[in-house]
């Protein structure tokens, strides 16, 4: 199977993290010349670029990434178009009510094509998700939520910081990807497949997300 896109920011010093995560370095430990052999250190958070969130990132005792089976993080997804959108702007469920039938896929995609602004002070005032449209995603079959921003609730935020799609979500055992890139050039549907690195209990991972061709049809029309 060939993959059709390779949906996954690239890890490397400097990029982009959530506000208060570890930064990320990766930089030689062993040299050829030196050492005979090309080590790399790496240093980084367990949310560092494209990653998947466990329930435990959120829901205290919640299900750490060695419970995740690979078989819930590949399958059949919905992709939601939704672009145009402003700085902050909520996405609720008229952005998208044309697309979502009664019955969802487990992988939902929101596609905003706000990746383009990664590495940029903008990337940090995306758009996000309305809570109740993240709970009927769930209700209808939801299990992962993916999106191509850094967080599907807001993260720039005033008083108490909350985070109503995580609890929607992970508080309902499912899973978050977060930082896909590539996700605006999807057909509405499409087979995907987040791999994250075996690191054990913990409450999430990086992951290489692809997408998969031999699965693609043609988006209907509004």
């Amino acid at each position: 199977m060939r993959p059709l896109a390779d949906l996954s920011h690239r890890i490397e010093t400097g990029m982009p993290v959530f506000p208060g995560d570890p930064e990320v370095s990766v930089s030689p430990a062993l040299e050829i010349a030196r050492d005979v052999v090309a080590v790399s250190h790496l240093v980084l958070g367990s949310h560092t670029g494209t990653h998947i969130d466990a329930p435990a990132h959120t829901v205290p005792g919640g299900r750490t990434m060695d419970r995740v089976r690979l078989d819930e993080l590949v399958g059949p997804a919905l992709v939601l178009q939704v672009p145009g959108l402003a700085a902050g702007e909520r996405i609720g469920a008229d952005h998208v009510a044309w697309q979502v039938p009664e019955r969802v896929p487990a992988i939902v995609v929101v596609a905003t094509g706000w990746d383009r602004h990664f590495g940029a002070d903008e990337y940090l005032r995306h758009p996000y998700l309305d809570a109740g449209l993240a709970a009927e995603l769930v209700r209808r079959g939801m299990r992962v939520l993916a999106v191509d921003t850094l967080n599907p609730d807001p993260t720039l935020q005033e008083g108490a910081f909350r985070l109503p799609v995580h609890e929607a979500v992970l508080g309902a055992d499912g899973l978050i990807v977060e930082n896909l890139t590539g996700a605006a050039a999807l057909p509405a549907r499409v087979q995907l497949g987040f791999f994250p690195l075996r690191l054990g209990a913990v409450d999430g991972a990086p992951v290489r997300a692809v997408a998969f061709d031999g699965f693609a049809e043609a988006r209907p029309a509004p």
